[in-house]
Order: structure tokens, then C-alpha cells, then sequence
């Protein structure tokens, strides 16, 4: 079975860089810097559903995100989480909240209507990330 990204995955984000072991994707989503990370591995729904190896790979993946969203976006906090009751592919949100925006303290979702990017405002925040020094080291 090769891996194939789900079509909502597919239809609510930007394509922005194949990791070691995942997709990394920032949602269509303006009122939140909120990038997702997706194993590339098929058939798989729960992390522990992961080798060790790929695990860890995926752990390190997930920390280079995190620290890329602290430092650009300087966030009140980030949520990080892997959630699969729309989507039953493994991925995991990475999304920087700030004590200002809209949704909080809530969780984001069901909160308000997405938001899209314009073009520009996408590849801005792709450019950013892919420039981060710990992205960097994994591409």
C-alpha cells in the first residue's frame, strides 16, 4: 500500500515540504499560523501504530514545527495534537494560538468559519517556515 494524502487533507491545505517521514501542510486557514503534519506511511490512523524508528522520526518532525512556530510567531501557546474524528489519517496540528485571537481560550475548531489565504499570504508563511533553521536541517 503506498501513501496517499486524504481528500480533505488534500482540499484544505498548502503543499509545503515532504520531511523524512511526513508531509508537512499549512491549513487554509488565516486567523491561525497552523501547520499539519502527515506520515507518509499508509494504513495509518494512531501513533502507536508507528515503528519505534518512525516514531521518533515523527517526534522530531513534530518538535522542528513547534520550535519553527515559536520563534516566527512568537504564540501564547501552541496547540499540538493528533485528532482523528474527521479525518482518519494520522496527522498532527501544530497551530500557534495567542491569548488575542478570536477562538480563545477555546479549541479552534466549530469556533468560526475558515478563513482562506490569499496566494501571497500562503507562501509567505511557507517561505517562513522553510527558512526556519531547524526545518532546514530536515530537508
Amino acid at each position: 500500500m503506498t501513501f496517499k494524502l486524504d481528500p480533505r487533507l488534500q482540499k484544505d491545505t498548502f503543499f509545503v515540504a515532504d520531511l523524512p517521514t511526513s508531509r508537512l501542510l499549512l491549513m487554509n486557514d488565516n486567523q491561525y499560523p497552523w501547520f499539519i503534519l502527515v506520515p507518509r506511511i499508509a494504513g495509518v490512523s494512531e501513533t502507536c501504530q508507528l515503528s519505534a524508528a518512525q516514531q521518533a522520526s515523527v517526534m522530531s518532525e513534530s518538535n522542528a514545527v513547534s520550535q519553527a512556530l515559536l520563534d516566527l510567531y512568537t504564540p501564547t501557546t501552541l496547540n499540538v495534537a493528533a485528532l482523528g474524528n474527521m479525518v482518519r489519517q494520522l496527522h498532527i496540528h501544530h497551530i500557534a494560538r495567542f491569548a488575542e485571537d478570536k477562538a480563545w481560550p477555546a479549541p479552534i475548531w466549530g469556533q468560526f468559519p475558515s478563513v482562506a489565504y490569499t496566494n501571497n499570504e500562503a507562501h509567505t508563511h511557507i517561505n517562513q517556515i522553510l527558512a526556519h533553521a531547524m526545518i532546514k536541517e530536515l530537508l
